[in-house]
């Protein structure tokens, strides 16, 4: 179903406007605390076990944001991680970011520069 140009171009306002006004947001099938998938469940328990704070979005609740998103960064699968305003990718990589050390890193500098 395609939507009308105008309903499009608003949807990827809105993600614009999530990416740039949260430090560090998940788009994510489900939420943290309930995730609707094992992919989204691993990406979302390693950014809460570095105890710093983010925002999701779960896209199994808005349609719009479910269709759009992959057009968005051309990244085709969820979940997808955003830090900073820049995609970081999805589960496989937010793992790898976890592992090194470099997720806590990224998303603490992120939440500072956001404060500042």
């Amino acid at each position: 179903m395609e939507l009308p140009a105008d309903q499009t171009q608003e949807t990827l306002d809105r993600i614009k406007d999530q990416v740039t006004n949260n430090a560090v947001v998940i788009y994510m099938k489900g939420t943290p605390q309930m995730p609707s998938c094992g992919f989204s469940s691993r990406a979302s328990a390693a950014m809460a076990e570095t105890g710093e704070k983010f925002a999701f979005v779960n896209i199994l609740a808005d349609p719009l944001i479910f269709e759009h998103l992959p057009k968005f960064q051309d990244w085709p699968t969820f979940p997808q991680l955003y830090i900073g305003g820049e995609l970081q990718g999805g589960c496989d990589i937010t793992m790898e970011l976890a592992e090194s050390g470099e997720l806590k890193k990224m998303m603490e500098a992120a939440n500072k520069a956001n404060e500042a």
